[in-house]
């Protein structure tokens, strides 16, 4: 016999619960996230001998982000937030172990695997920020979603900062050189599949369906037009806007590492990883700041303003990142200018687009939507980081940022989609 349905007290205050848990639950994943996005080029770079390899790293963490999203969304929806977000976990526990195997032996695809499990384990941490609208009242909606986004910004800036420590600890453990923030990762990785078994009940997605049902019954269900085209438009622009942070953000590391290098060419003594770690992993704490710092503000303005607004701040934003790339691509001050500003407009667009995703979907087809939202978010972001590797040995880092630019303009001019009241 299924449980009662939760009172409308009893939802506010199951989901304020649901939040915090999840709050915490993705500061602790966002400790391996803002790992291996820093380390995962520079290892596939060490490991393959090859720059132009590198941005598999960045394809591979995406492409397990995008094998898992379906098949976890599905997993979501029969049997709970709770397992699939337990299971993510799990796998990037064991990516984890792999990485740390793969530079131990020096095995290119070994380290690819471990990464792809990684990214497996971040298609449960992108399935947050729909587990925190499930029992969300519509008017907070965007506000609930990027309180949730947001917590990630401390293990997200925590990961890249612990690079330096993280090779000091692994040193002295005789850990793989670049590996050592690894250690971190497992850590939290483990502290967040215990609080999600422990804490994650009643789970919001289940609880969230026997309102559904109950209020059926008694025929006070709210009606949710469903707008297919609205939510095509929303899933191509969280897709996107995800695809042009990927590409940049995944050469960013290898490009910043050949500015150091060179910028210690000709000096007594020798750069060793550390040094190349210690900038690689402050500029990308700051980018992965300004992807989680500001999400409750677009969050509220999303509420207020309107969706489609939000997602076109966050073009604008986006646009001014890939114009400092192209311009003052080659002085580090200009990098992190441009991984900042790749950031912000990441978060306004990705907030806002799932939201919009959300309420432009009937509440029956809502997490079938959401994890093909996110599958295809990956997909695009794992072939983007793939060819981003190329494009950079042959164009540079202006040039990556050049061609990046014509998504911008894509999400741009189809937005009038988004603008649809009601598909006919």
């Amino acid at each position: 016999m299924s449980a009662p349905a939760l009172t409308l007290d009893e939802q506010r205050a199951v989901q304020r619960r649901t939040v915090l848990i999840l709050s915490i639950g993705q500061v602790l994943g966002g400790i391996a996230f803002g790992a291996t996005v820093s380390l995962g080029a520079l290892l596939a770079a060490r490991i393959s001998g090859d720059n132009a390899l590198s941005g598999l790293a960045t394809a591979s963490v995406t492409l397990g982000a995008a094998l898992c999203a379906i098949p976890l969304a599905r997993l979501a929806a029969r049997w709970g937030r709770r397992r699939a977000l337990t299971l993510g976990n799990l796998f990037a526990l064991v990516g984890i172990a792999v990485v740390i195997t793969a530079a131990a032996v020096s095995a290119f695809p070994l380290l690819l695997a471990g990464i792809l499990l990684i990214g497996a384990g971040n298609a449960g941490n992108l399935q947050s920020r729909f587990a925190a609208t499930d029992l969300a009242a519509p008017a907070h909606r965007g506000r609930d979603l990027s309180v949730v986004v947001w917590a990630t910004t401390v293990g997200g800036v925590a990961g890249p900062l612990l690079l330096g420590p993280g090779e000091v600890v692994g040193q002295a453990i005789g850990m793989p050189p670049q590996t050592g923030s690894y250690l971190f990762s497992l850590i939290a990785q483990t502290a967040a599949f215990v609080l999600y078994i422990v804490a994650l009940r009643p789970d919001p997605l289940l609880a969230a369906q026997r309102l559904a049902l109950d209020a059926a019954a008694t025929s006070t269900a709210p009606v949710t037009a469903d707008r297919p085209l609205v939510a095509r438009y929303a899933i191509f622009a969280v897709a996107g806007s995800h695809v042009v942070m990927a590409s940049v953000m995944a050469m960013t590391p290898v490009h910043l590492a050949e500015m150091t290098l060179a910028g210690h060419a000709g000096h007594a003594g020798h750069t060793g990883t550390a040094d190349v770690s210690a900038v690689v992993g402050v500029t990308i704490a700051m980018h992965v700041a300004g992807m989680y710092a500001l999400s409750p503000l677009f969050g509220i303005l999303a509420d207020r303003w309107g969706r489609l607004k939000v997602v076109l701040l966050g073009q604008l934003l986006l646009a001014g990142a890939l114009g400092t790339a192209i311009f003052a691509g080659e002085h580090p001050t200009g990098v992190m200018v441009a991984l900042i500003l790749l950031g912000l407009g990441w978060s306004a667009a990705t907030v806002a687009g799932a939201a919009l995703l959300t309420e432009a979907t009937a509440a029956a087809l809502r997490t079938r939507r959401q994890g093909i939202s996110d599958s295809l978010m990956s997909f695009t972001a794992a072939a983007g980081a793939a060819g981003a590797g190329v494009v950079l040995s042959l164009l540079g880092y202006g040039g990556l940022g050049a061609v990046a630019l014509v998504m911008v303009v894509a999400i741009t001019v189809l937005s009038p989609i988004g603008r649809i009241r009601a598909d006919r």
